[in-house]
């Protein structure tokens, strides 16, 4: 069987179940990935700890419980994506706060860099700005199964956004600026020292890819941060805010620090909001400052 044919047998499927029993599956499926797993468990309650040093242990179990369940959601609302259009959109993105943003700033002609983080149903965010406005470039990392890889590049695609391999990226986001276009960067993910920049997140060296920031600075394109937030009744808050002063010294170095630390502290102000709904089972603080010493 071809892997296309795959890959639609299981959207079918998945597809045809209800929204709620797909979501009870999952969230099921991810709660015994939280017993079943102590090591990605330990790495998120670690995390936990270090973030909110402030805070209870019984506190700490119950946000990271609560980001395996905001796992097990995105995954099942993953398969509603290729049913939305601009008319049922509002069935699950009932609120959108921003939108103005986005247009005032393609109205200057000069492309968009619109980042974010793994945060709420960050793959319905994109999907939403997509149908409502118009389609984004993606830039992602590939996944390590092809069937997987192709499953979710055919969803991203689905409303006329393009996905971007992260490793084949910078050239085609130049093209994509120069016509207008809206890039969507995920900024929240460890990199190797090699990629980024160490900059405080949650009171830590975090290793930041400084790819936006040279964008930034080396364009004109606004830059503006985005989010969407899961409300209690289950439906979603999209949140486009204002768009962010870059700052140009004339020292590269230092404005690339500068501005990527003003970027990442955007994203801990949204997660501090909910951080239930942030994605700590990832090892966002794996590449360490002691790595950069040991290669100079």
């Amino acid at each position: 069987m071809k892997k296309s044919a795959i890959i639609n047998i299981i959207l079918k499927c998945f597809g045809a179940i209800p929204r709620k029993l797909r979501i009870g599956f999952f969230t099921g499926m991810f709660r015994l990935f939280y017993y079943l797993s102590p090591r990605q468990r330990l790495i998120t309650i670690h995390n936990l700890r270090r973030a909110f040093p402030e805070k209870k242990t019984t506190e700490i179990k119950a946000i990271a419980k609560g980001v395996y369940r905001t796992l097990g959601i995105v995954t099942s609302e993953f398969f509603d994506i290729p049913t939305l259009t601009k008319e049922n959109i509002s069935d699950l993105v009932n609120d959108i706060e921003g939108l103005e943003n986005l247009e005032k700033a393609l109205g200057k002609n000069k492309g968009i860099l619109l980042f974010g983080a793994h945060f709420g149903n960050w793959e319905l965010s994109v999907i939403a700005i997509s149908l409502l406005l118009k389609p984004l470039i993606v830039i992602y990392r590939p996944l390590d199964s092809s069937i997987l890889d192709d499953l979710v590049m055919k969803v991203r695609s689905s409303t006329g956004n393009t996905p971007i391999r992260k490793d084949r990226a910078m050239r085609q986001m130049l093209r994509s600026i120069k016509k207008n276009e809206i890039l969507g960067i995920l900024l929240d993910q460890n990199v190797a020292w090699q990629e980024g920049v160490f900059v405080d997140f949650f009171g830590r060296p975090a290793c930041t890819n400084n790819g936006l920031a040279l964008l930034a600075l080396h364009t004109e394109a606004p830059v503006i941060p985005g989010y969407i937030l899961r409300l209690k009744n289950g439906k979603y808050r999209m949140v486009i805010k204002e768009e962010m002063q870059v700052v140009r010294t004339g020292d590269e170095d230092e404005d690339i620090l500068i501005n990527t630390q003003n970027f990442t502290r955007v994203i801990e102000d949204i997660i501090r909001q909910q951080p239930d709904q942030w994605l700590w089972i990832h090892q966002r603080w794996k590449t360490k400052p002691w790595q950069v010493s040991n290669t100079a």
